[in-house]
C-alpha cells in the first residue's frame, strides 16, 4: 500500500502532467489528475470535507466575469479562501471532465491569449493546476518533506526496478514510458477520433498499471498493439514499453 507522501506525490505529478501536456490531451490528463484524488483516502477526504457544503453555483456567479465590465474581457476571479478555492477548483475540473464545460470554448473565453490555445491553455494551468498544487502543498508539507524509504540494492550496488519496496519506481517507468507514447500520438497526423481513443486505451492502462490489474494491463495492451497495426503509426519507444509490461505481468 501506497503513504501518504507517495500518494501526494503522485497527485502532484498528475497536476504536472496536466501542465505539460499537449492541448488535445487535456481532458484524458485532468481525468487522470481526478482519479489520483480518488484513490488516495487523505486527498478524497479533504475535497469531500471542502465540497460537500460549497455552494458551486453561485461561486459561479461570482467568480465567471463576464465580458460586460470594465476591464472589457471575462476572466476568473478565484475564491479568497483556502477551502473554498479548493472547492471551486475541484468542481470546475469536474465539470470539465464529465463534459459540462467545453475547455474550447471555455478558454477563449477566460483565458484569451492572442487566439491561442496553446497560449490559453498554459494560462489556465498557470492559475487554476497551479493553485491546486500549491495548496495541496502546503496542507501536505510535513509528509512531503519525510524522507524516502532507503531503496534495496543488489551486491552489484544497482538498485532493483520492482525488487520489494522498488515495486513503485517500476511502475513509475512503464507510466513513464505511457506518457511518452501519449506525447507521440498527440503529433501523429491521426484524426481526432483515432487520437482520442489511443488516448483512452493509454490512460486506462496507465490505470490498470497502477492498480496492478493484470488482467486488464494484457488486455489494453492487447488493444493498443491492434491499434498501432490499424493506424500504422508506431513511436520509437513503443517496443520497449510492451517489453516492460511483458516484464510486469508475468511476475
Amino acid at each position: 500500500m501506497s503513504t501518504v507522501k507517495e500518494q501526494i506525490v503522485d497527485f502532484l505529478e498528475k497536476c504536472e502532467d496536466v501542465r505539460n501536456c499537449k492541448f488535445i490531451m487535456a481532458t484524458t490528463k485532468i481525468k487522470d489528475l481526478l482519479k489520483s484524488i480518488a484513490n488516495s483516502a487523505e486527498l478524497y477526504e479533504i475535497f469531500d470535507t471542502v465540497a460537500s457544503k460549497f455552494d458551486y453555483v453561485a461561486a459561479k456567479e461570482r467568480c465567471l466575469i463576464d465580458s460586460d465590465d470594465a476591464f472589457g474581457r471575462s476572466r476568473i476571479v478565484l475564491p479568497d479562501t483556502r477551502g473554498d478555492r479548493l472547492a471551486f477548483i475541484f468542481c470546475l475540473l469536474v465539470e470539465i471532465d464529465r463534459g459540462d464545460i467545453q475547455i474550447n470554448y471555455f478558454l477563449q473565453k477566460y483565458y484569451p491569449k492572442d487566439g491561442s490555445y496553446y497560449a490559453s491553455y498554459h494560462a489556465f494551468c498557470d492559475e487554476i493546476i497551479g493553485n491546486l498544487e500549491s495548496i495541496i502543498s502546503g496542507i501536505f508539507s510535513q509528509e512531503l518533506s519525510e524522507p524516502d524509504p532507503p531503496k534495496q540494492i543488489e551486491e552489484g550496488g544497482a538498485p532493483r526496478l520492482g525488487a520489494g519496496g522498488n515495486a513503485l519506481s517500476e511502475v513509475n517507468a512503464i507510466c513513464l514510458l505511457i506518457s511518452r507514447e501519449l506525447d507521440f500520438i498527440s503529433s501523429c497526423a491521426l484524426s481526432e477520433d483515432d487520437k482520442e481513443a489511443a488516448g483512452c486505451i493509454l490512460s486506462s492502462l496507465t490505470g490498470a498499471v497502477r492498480a496492478a490489474d493484470k488482467e486488464l494491463v494484457n488486455a489494453l495492451v492487447c488493444g493498443y498493439n491492434y491499434f498501432i497495426m490499424y493506424t500504422r503509426q508506431m513511436s520509437d519507444s513503443a517496443q520497449e514499453l510492451f517489453d516492460a509490461i511483458g516484464g510486469f505481468v508475468s511476475k
